[in-house]
């Protein structure tokens, strides 16, 4: 809200400037009326600019008005409960996207009372602004969502994530409407986003929701019909489908018949189109193109079966045959350690051979606080070793901050680790610090090993290669977020205060390939997990080496995992 005094003073300076561009001439006009008759017109034009003037402030102030009661509605809902709702991706994006574009059109809008309130919140540590990546990263994270868990772009726009409509209580109603749905300016800011990053194809589904949506007509924009049209068209155009690209720019003439780069793009579009027809005669009567591709597709099609089985088990739609899950069992472990025989460990058979292993109940509701606390003001943007220099670098792969707690830190960190050792049965004495993760936005980590492959360098530091993991969940997801192990066809779901434990090498010290994985889309929710990376040093006489190397025949063994769908 602009002070009083300041909007008057804003009113007379504009005032001023618009008298300052009127045709003055310096005549003695009081010697004549005549002469003075001429001022109605001037004194005409003055009222005419100056309702012009102010019909727009007004206009301006009800934009200003509008992106106030949204702002305040959001914050509202999200004080109510807010890991819930920024557990939500769709609310999440719409943040980042009111602190960055929308932010910058009130900017634009009243540029003076912007630059106070960012002069005020920059002397506060912590205020913070998102940046423009942030909001690309949010708008990938949302596809990649949509990817995963085959949701639907209309849905999505609405509030609904896959078939569920959340309260802001974390509850599910299947029947009632309470999450925010994505305003027209949302959808079209996820599509540019999307579009400035090349990403066509998975643009234009949200162009279209931005088409239907403006035609609700239930904002102000700063764009209009002719805008979307033409991102429609061009993105058509972009993906090969030149039918589409005319159908949706003749649409737009329809609306502007004088918007040149449609005029000019029409003949462009019918040029190609006849090219093409001519083509696919060629190819009718058996002529060969010189510009066909007869490049092979098979490891285009092997990454597609294994990307579509990683989807596949992230929406937990496989599992283990029958007569293998019939092998798997819940016991209580005693062995290890003698503090076991008093307090025994519950343990849940996920895989047998390789055994993949969940233990129940081993981190504390007060310990979790404790290490969510003590990392929050380390974490960093989580990085991966770059395989062919060894050095720590982020990657687009993997989604998530992290930060290292040192057992010497605190008591509490060091008793996690003697667990560690307790039920794994494995020495700590080259295990790496605890690390600490928090994944964001539809935060995922894509398929990989936790070990190193010959010809990496990735743990020269080490004392060997990293025999074993232990992840421990600190906190349940609403939907989305488990681990699935692609060879093996098994998904874990995170399961707070329970550690899922395997082995990654084999007794030979070679890389176990059937352990690879991944840790899946969040979709719902915000997923903490800790891990303890175990090395080879100092388990020489723990678990001792032999020369029975990986064959083909033991890959052969794993029982395939089948699809819930298909029984």
């Amino acid at each position: 809200m602009v002070p009083r005094i300041k909007y008057l003073h804003l009113l007379s300076y504009a005032l001023l400037c618009l008298l300052s561009i009127l045709p003055w001439t310096r005549s003695e006009l009081f010697t004549a009326i005549a002469e003075v008759e001429h001022l109605l017109e001037t004194h005409q034009r003055i009222i005419d600019n100056l309702d012009h003037y102010i019909k727009a402030e007004e206009n301006r102030i009800l934009i200003l008005k509008k992106h106030l009661n949204h702002y305040k509605k959001e914050q509202e809902k999200a004080m109510e409960d807010i890991p819930n709702y920024l557990g939500n991706p769709i609310n999440a994006f719409t943040l980042i996207k009111r602190l960055t574009t929308d932010l910058d059109a009130i900017e634009s809008s009243i540029k003076s009372g912007t630059e106070y309130i960012k002069n005020v919140t920059s002397f506060q540590n912590e205020v913070k602004y998102p940046s423009e990546e942030d909001l690309s990263g949010a708008a990938h994270a949302l596809i990649r969502l949509q990817e995963t868990y085959r949701l639907n772009a209309k849905d999505l726009a609405d509030g609904i994530l896959n078939g569920i409509v959340y309260s802001l209580d974390g509850c599910m109603h299947a029947d009632t409407f309470f999450s925010t749905p994505m305003t027209t300016s949302d959808c079209f800011e996820l599509a540019k986003a999307l579009y400035s990053d090349k990403d066509y194809k998975n643009a234009l589904p949200w162009l279209l929701e931005t088409l239907r949506k403006f035609k609700e007509k239930d904002e102000i924009y700063q764009f209009d019909e002719v805008d979307i049209l033409e991102y429609i068209g061009f993105s058509h155009y972009l993906l090969g489908n030149v039918r589409d690209a005319l159908k949706w720019t003749k649409k737009l003439l329809e609306i502007d018949p004088n918007h040149s780069r449609a005029k000019g793009n029409i003949p462009y579009f019918e040029k190609m189109i006849k090219e093409e027809e001519a083509k696919i005669k060629k190819r009718q009567r058996g002529e060969t193109l010189e510009d066909e591709n007869t490049t092979n597709s098979s490891e285009d099609d092997n990454y597609q079966k294994d990307h579509m089985r990683y989807e596949s088990l992230c929406r937990g739609e496989m599992e283990l045959p029958p007569d293998y899950s019939k092998t798997l069992f819940c016991r209580y472990m005693t062995e290890n350690h003698p503090f076991l025989k008093l307090a025994p460990i519950k343990m849940e058979y996920v895989y047998r051979q390789p055994d993949v292993i969940v233990f129940h109940e081993v981190l504390s509701d007060s310990e979790i606080e404790f290490i969510k606390a003590k990392s929050l003001p380390r974490f960093k943007r989580a990085v991966v070793h770059d395989p062919k220099t060894g050095n720590l670098v982020p990657a687009q792969y993997r989604i998530s901050k992290s930060a290292w707690l040192r057992d010497e830190e605190s008591p509490l960190i060091a008793a996690v680790s003697r667990r560690v050792a307790d039920f794994t049965g494995l020495s700590m004495y080259s295990a790496e610090d605890l690390q600490v993760v928090n994944y964001g936005i539809g935060g995922h980590y894509a398929p990989h090993y936790d070990f190193a492959l010959k010809s990496e360098h990735a743990f020269d530091g080490f004392e060997g290669n990293r025999i074993a993991t232990v992840l421990f969940y600190m906190s349940e997801v609403a939907q989305g977020g488990a681990t699935v192990f692609m060879r093996l066809g098994i998904s874990v779901f995170p399961k707070k205060g329970a550690a899922l434990f395997w082995m990654n090498l084999h007794p030979s010290g070679a890389g176990d390939v059937s352990t690879r994985h991944a840790a899946c889309p969040v979709l719902r929710g915000s997923k903490w997990v800790c891990n303890k990376w175990i090395h080879q040093g100092g388990q020489e006489f723990l678990k001792p080496c032999n020369l029975n190397y990986q064959d083909e025949e033991y890959l052969h063994k794993i029982p395939k995992a089948i699809s819930k769908t298909s029984r």
